[in-house]
């Protein structure tokens, strides 16, 4: 009886001293958009790696955690990286405007870009291993960090977005809503969607991050449209062709084709899946070399 209790007792403190997800409430930086900073710093941290998963619309940091579908935390836990959970204020994240689609522009994109800058100090983190992902208005925003921020970002593998910039807001308004990229009838060449990610962040010259790019075909919130138009714009930026280098049928499962176009970009194309195509952490780790 007495042993019972005590080991209900040390389970009790394990508990309490595992590793939870917690709010960062300054995370520092000049943006005017606030949305929360949260990390999960699993309780054997094994590298000094950082990934960054951005939740969809109408969800949170907690509700992104705690869904058994996003896998990141139990990446975590296994390989001993920090995450980074950012949670929007508003319904869904801030791709359309001009302060989130500028670098340091003040918007959504500037304090995602604060929060892994504060990471990388706090939790010692190799500036050359910071990796964001997201679905949906995640993958958007993924998508917008890309461009906006380059310069600290190693890779991204996001799930079901569209072209950075395709959401732009003519009112100028944040976070609205573009029926006509969502549809999949914003449509342009590679270079005037290269175009609209340099213009992001002009005059940069660095480094960008590798970019893997996943999306359903019968995707009917997001049209499977900006798959090849997300494509068409990081194959020019990346200045190589958009005919894939290889193409990997059944790859990673059956019905999803793996396609590459250089070492720098690949995009998964999912066969009858709709919107948004679970993300796959193997896959996502593998690209960001975890």
């Amino acid at each position: 009886m007495k042993l019972n209790v005590l080991v209900t007792a040390l389970s009790s403190v394990s508990a309490v001293w595992a590793a939870q997800l917690t709010q960062v409430s300054n995370y520092g930086g000049s943006a005017k958009a606030k949305p929360q900073m949260w990390v999960y710093k699993p309780d054997s941290v094994k590298t000094d790696a950082l990934v960054v998963a951005i939740h969809s619309c109408q969800s949170s940091a907690q509700k992104y955690f705690q869904n058994n579908k996003i896998p990141w935390k139990q990446g975590s836990d296994r390989k001993g990286y920090v995450t980074v959970w950012p949670s929007s204020t508003t319904e869904c994240w801030d791709v359309s405007s001009k302060a989130s689609l500028t670098h340091d522009g003040g918007g959504d994109s500037n304090a995602i870009a604060n929060m892994i800058k504060y990471a990388i100090e706090t939790y010692k983190i190799d500036p050359a291993k910071v990796f964001v992902t997201g679905g949906s208005s995640g993958a958007m925003m993924s998508n917008v960090l890309a461009a906006t921020y380059p310069e600290i970002i190693t890779a991204v593998s996001l799930y079901s977005g569209v072209p950075a910039g395709c959401f732009v807001s003519s009112s100028g308004q944040a976070a609205a809503w573009n029926n006509t990229c969502s549809g999949g009838q914003s449509r342009a060449s590679g270079q005037q969607w290269g175009n609209v990610v340099r213009g992001m962040y002009p005059n940069y010259n660095g480094t960008r991050p590798r970019m893997q790019v996943w999306h359903g075909s019968t995707d009917s919130t997001l049209s499977p449209n900006n798959y090849q138009e997300t494509i068409k714009q990081w194959t020019n930026v990346f200045g190589v062709s958009e005919t894939p280098t290889s193409s990997k049928p059944d790859t990673p499962e059956k019905n999803y084709r793996t396609d590459d176009f250089g070492p720098n970009l690949q995009g998964i194309w999912a066969q009858g899946v709709g919107h948004s195509v679970p993300s796959h952490l193997d896959q996502s780790e593998a690209w960001f070399g975890l």
